[in-house]
């Protein structure tokens, strides 16, 4: 691996982030400070763990930052559940095809590191 940008998990979790800021930006006003900018973060988070583990020098190093990847991946997932149940958006089936896609792709990440 040459660089974090070459990982394909880096590259869909960059995708998800821009599907996530487009979807969001219709939520109310009065969510601004609220879910809005907690999704953004969370999703942001993603692949910013992913870079940052990357550059770090040891498997070990690069696998916490997966999980903690992986944990983001995860409030997004419940954030979503949250603006769907609010009617702030409806289901999204390519944005949640993405969220397992990236999941499965850093479980497998993860699990090369551990070989």
């Amino acid at each position: 691996m040459k660089s974090h940008k070459d990982l394909t998990v880096y590259k869909t979790s960059i995708d998800l982030v821009v599907n996530l800021y487009q979807l969001s930006q219709n939520f109310p006003d009065a969510e601004k400070f609220g879910l809005t900018s907690q999704i953004r973060r969370a999703a942001v988070s993603i692949p910013s763990n992913i870079a940052e583990g990357a550059a770090r020098g040891s498997k070990k190093d690069f696998s916490r930052f997966l999980y903690i990847a992986l944990g983001s991946l995860a409030e997004v997932e419940t954030q979503l559940e949250i603006a769907e149940r609010l009617d702030f958006i409806m289901k999204n089936s390519e944005v949640e095809e993405k969220i397992i896609y990236i999941r499965r792709m850093i479980l497998k990440l993860m699990q090369s590191l551990k070989d």
